[in-house]
């Protein structure tokens, strides 16, 4: 194993562990706690599309006319992994992108999924996040988590985002949060079970296959560089503080909810 992978990994364990026990998870415990998550959670969702496309932008050619661009083993891995987010299957077998999936699972539980439609909309005609973020009335936190994937995202430094995007956001689903969500889609049947199956197929195949792309994108992009490995372990430190704030986020507002209902 690469000794600065090891090194990130020593490091990061204990915001690893924030995130994996953070009492978001044991706070949701009706299909109202459910959509809350959701209408936080999906920015990161999306964002993590873009990321990727902006990996692939960089590390393969997306113009025309086409000229080979750099490392083609590095090309398959990132081309790889934009192959089963962009068009994988839902529990139909249709093709959809993970973050299409996520709307389905949001409008079938009954999550505001019209808020992000909103913020998509904004953006495309503005291209101003802040307007967008107004617009669509996004948590707080949401806007911090999602502005911090796009200062990476315009450093242009692909080995940035490949480090942020491998160990940011990786097998960060607890067991505890499955057992949770096969709790309510009991309590609440065709509900939330395409969430459920967004969660399993994300362990799948982000958790799985997927990571080991990225971690092998990633080596390769640092090299032995010990300067861009330093750089990217402050990247994915500052990734994973922002996924921590972003739960804060949902559980302040599900402890307020909660405290107001019980007056």
């Amino acid at each position: 194993m690469n000794s600065h992978i090891e090194a990130i990994r020593r490091r990061i364990e204990p915001l690893r562990e924030q995130i994996i026990n953070h009492n978001v998870y044991s706070s949701i415990k009706t299909l109202d706690d459910l959509r809350v998550f959701m209408e936080f959670h999906v920015y990161a969702v999306w964002d993590f599309m873009s990321l990727l496309k902006s990996l692939q932008n960089q590390l393969t050619c997306t113009s025309i006319p086409w000229f080979p661009v750099g490392n083609a083993e590095t090309r398959f891995l990132v081309n790889e992994i934009v192959v089963g987010e962009e068009s994988d299957v839902d529990q139909f077998g249709n093709r959809k992108s993970h973050f299409e999936l996520y709307l389905d699972a949001m409008r079938q539980a009954g999550a505001a999924s019209e808020d992000m439609a909103q913020f998509i909309n904004t953006l495309k005609t503005t291209s101003q996040f802040n307007v967008a973020f107004e617009a669509a009335g996004t948590p707080v936190e949401a806007r911090e988590f999602v502005n911090f994937t796009f200062e990476i995202i315009q450093s242009q430094k692909a080995y940035l985002q490949a480090a942020i995007f491998t160990f940011g956001r990786e097998d960060l689903i607890p067991g505890m949060f499955m057992s949770i969500i096969a709790d309510i889609d009991r309590e609440f049947p065709n509900q939330i079970d395409t969430f459920k199956y967004y969660l399993e197929r994300h362990i799948e195949v982000d958790g799985d296959h997927h990571s080991h792309l990225a971690l092998e994108m990633t080596s390769q992009l640092c090299g032995d560089n010990p300067e861009l490995w330093s750089e990217a372990e402050t990247a994915i430190v500052r990734s994973l503080e922002h996924r921590i704030q972003l739960w804060n986020g949902v559980h302040r507002l599900l402890s307020a909810r909660k405290q107001l209902n019980a007056v």
